[in-house]
């Protein structure tokens, strides 16, 4: 394929490298669900215009919510043509079912191309996980497991593989985010999430806050070891629903924070509100703070918000 040649339109190839995925995955969605180019130039070199382009994009986007490849490309034709009222919010949910053996090749590849710092490849890997699998189903079987491995090679070999984890960290992040958020109901009160103080593992809270992206769950993201005072001030002024707190190690969880913030209400007298307290991560194991949530994995963490947000179990797609 000529790519240089002159005339209208993307090539396939440099579409494929701008969503993140193979040509022979373009053509196999232009052959099973006819998301081809519209035009062809002279030498039948295929051409996307910027609309087979936004329907691609959008087909991208909801087969990494988890909605299977034949329903998103239907979906993506609609939205398109009729505009973004034409799609509903989906659930993140794993698009296909894959089996022990394919996690396992998925994650061995993974691995072995952060060890040789194939930043291209990881990121790759990482987003074909998201589009095949669902975020969530990502996230668990792929992205935990390889960080997990990473992790215990660098604590074995002393600080030889830190480049490796560190650059393992950050495509994960990018992976995580890849998909454009659905945009939340009008005058919905935003959720917090942040890392308890002297927490810095964040990508966990990255995934969840990604996910809820998907959900359409307006948010405010504070990220890794946020202060005390931080936390409590931007729960007096937002006034969110449910406040997330992070913690990976029991000597970070902070109960008098948990505590405090389950007790912090906001608003003028006779309209008093408070938030719902979620403590999320291992660092919580064995305790609790009365009332607070406490999911143990993502799927619950997901579920648990959505019964706060009742607003969005309206929609037909979430039931």
């Amino acid at each position: 394929m000529n790519e240089s040649e002159e005339g209208p339109g993307v090539t396939t190839g440099a579409l494929a490298r701008r969503l993140g995925v193979s040509p022979t995955t373009l053509r196999s969605w232009d052959r099973r669900y006819g998301l081809g180019p519209a035009e062809r130039s002279a030498g039948h070199h295929r051409r996307w215009t910027d609309q087979d382009v936004a329907v691609v994009e959008e087909m991208c986007r909801l087969t990494t919510t988890g909605l299977p490849p034949a329903e998103a490309a239907r979906l993506a034709r609609k939205r398109v043509e009729e505009g973004p009222a034409a799609l509903p919010r989906q659930r993140t949910a794993p698009a296909t079912a894959p089996t022990a053996a394919t996690l396992e090749r998925r994650c061995r590849g993974i691995s072995r191309a952060a060890t040789r710092l194939d930043a291209p490849t990881v990121q790759n890997l990482l987003t074909g996980a998201v589009t095949e699998y669902g975020l969530v189903t990502a996230w668990q079987d792929v992205m935990v497991p390889v960080l997990h491995a990473v992790g215990r090679k660098w604590e074995e070999a002393g600080d030889r593989y830190v480049e490796v984890e560190h650059l393992l960290s950050w495509h994960v992040s990018r992976a995580l985010h890849r998909g454009a958020p659905v945009e939340p109901p009008a005058e919905v009160p935003p959720l917090v999430l942040a890392c308890v103080p002297s927490e810095q593992h964040v990508l966990p809270l990255e995934a969840l806050s990604a996910s809820l992206d998907q959900l359409g769950v307006p948010q405010r993201m504070f990220g890794a070891a946020v202060p005390v005072e931080a936390v409590s001030a931007a729960v007096r002024r937002i006034g969110p629903r449910v406040v997330v707190l992070w913690a990976q190690a029991r000597s970070t969880a902070s109960m008098p924070l948990a505590r405090h913030l389950a007790e912090t209400h906001w608003g003028v007298r006779g309209a008093r509100g408070k938030p719902a307290v979620m403590l999320a991560g291992p660092g919580w194991a064995g305790r609790t703070v009365r009332g607070a949530l406490h999911p143990t994995t993502l799927p619950q963490a997901l579920a648990q918000i959505e019964l706060v947000y009742p607003e969005l179990s309206r929609d037909p797609w979430l039931v």
